[in-house]
C-alpha cells in the first residue's frame, strides 16, 4: 500500500527551504505520495507557539551563533544558497496562497508550461525569491514576475489569490496543523498519525518508512526539558 507523506510549510522559512528540497526526493525514493499543505506559519505562532517572538527579541548569542552554523551546514548538505533577506520575516500569506492555484490546476491552458509542471515548480521559485535572491515575497509585483516566468497569467493568478474561497483554505491548513499537534514549519506526517518537525527530522523520517515501523516513544519529557529551534 502506498504511504503517504503530508507536507505543511510556509515559504517564509529557511529552515523549511532545506526540508522542501528534500522531501521530494524522499517521496520518489520510497514511493510515498507527496501531499502538500501550504500553511501560514505566523499564525501557528500568534496562536500556540510565541516563544519564537521572544527568542527573536532576546537571543542568546552562543545559540544564535550555532544555528547560522547550522543552517550553513545544511545548506552545503542539500546543494542550495541561502542569503539571508533584509525584509524578515516576510508576510508569505500571498505567497502561500498561490500554492493552491498551482495544486488545482489554475494555470491549465496559460501555456506550454502545463505539459511538465508540478506544483513543486511555483514552491521553488518562492523559495528562491527570497532565500537566495531576498526578494519581497508580499510583494504583488514579485509574485507576478514569478508567475509569469512559469507561463501563467498575473492577472488571473493575483485575483485568485485574493478571493475568499482562498483565503480559508490557508486558514483551513493552519488551524489543521495546530489541532493535529503542530507548532512551526515545516510539520511532516506520515500514514496520517506519525509527526515530525523540522528539516533535520528527514532522515529520521526516511529510516523508519525503511523500516516499516510506525511504533512511536511513549516516554513522557517535562515541558521545561524540551526544545526547539
Amino acid at each position: 500500500m502506498e504511504r503517504e507523506i503530508e507536507f505543511f510549510f510556509d515559504c517564509s522559512s529557511p529552515w523549511t527551504y532545506l526540508a522542501f528540497k528534500e522531501i521530494i526526493p524522499l517521496c520518489s525514493r520510497n514511493k510515498c505520495k507527496l501531499v502538500w499543505k501550504p500553511i501560514l506559519v505566523g499564525g501557528i505562532f500568534n496562536s500556540i507557539n510565541p516563544s519564537v517572538y521572544e527568542a527573536r527579541s532576546n537571543p542568546v548569542q552562543a545559540k544564535a551563533d550555532y544555528l547560522q552554523k547550522d543552517l550553513n551546514d545544511w545548506s552545503n548538505i542539500r546543494g542550495i544558497t541561502i542569503n539571508w533577506p533584509n525584509i524578515f520575516p516576510v508576510n508569505s500569506v500571498r505567497a502561500m496562497r498561490g500554492v493552491f492555484y498551482a495544486l488545482e490546476g489554475h494555470y491549465k491552458g496559460q501555456g506550454k508550461e502545463e505539459i511538465t509542471f508540478s506544483p513543486e515548480r511555483y514552491v521553488e521559485k518562492v523559495f528562491k525569491a527570497y532565500w537566495e535572491k531576498g526578494l519581497d515575497i508580499s510583494s504583488k509585483n514579485v509574485l507576478s514576475e514569478i508567475v509569469v516566468s512559469l507561463g501563467w497569467n498575473s492577472e488571473s493568478f493575483l485575483s485568485f489569490i485574493e478571493i475568499d474561497s482562498t483565503k480559508e483554505k490557508l486558514r483551513f491548513n493552519t488551524e489543521e496543523l495546530i489541532r493535529r499537534g503542530g507548532f512551526g514549519s515545516p510539520t511532516i506526517f506520515l500514514d496520517n498519525s506519525n509527526i515530525f518537525f523540522g528539516n533535520d527530522r528527514l532522515e529520521l523520517l526516511e529510516k523508519i518508512i525503511k523500516n516499516q515501523s510506525q511504533s512511536i516513544s511513549t516516554t513522557t519529557f517535562p515541558t521545561n526539558f524540551l526544545s526547539d529551534k
